[in-house]
């Protein structure tokens, strides 16, 4: 029985673990932001947690890099 209790703690975990590291690996993975932007969207999850992930669906990017629009101002 002690087996199967360590068992259920260990697949807890790495569910926990997983649900924690989902939306970082979002932003990492995503292309509506690049670097700084990038970095402080994935250090306000991680001081945040899962508002900032909402936060950065709804408002990413802050600013439109200047390639989307095909000119240069």
């Amino acid at each position: 029985m002690d087996v199967l209790g360590a068992l259920f703690a260990f697949t807890a975990f790495i569910i926990c673990a997983v649900v924690w590291l989902l939306p970082i690996i979002l932003i990492a993975a995503s292309d509506k932001t690049t670097g700084r932007e990038k970095l402080a969207w994935v250090l306000a999850v991680i001081f945040i947690t899962w508002f900032a992930w909402v936060f950065y669906m709804l408002l990413a990017p802050i600013s439109r890099p200047r390639e989307r629009y095909g000119y240069d101002r």
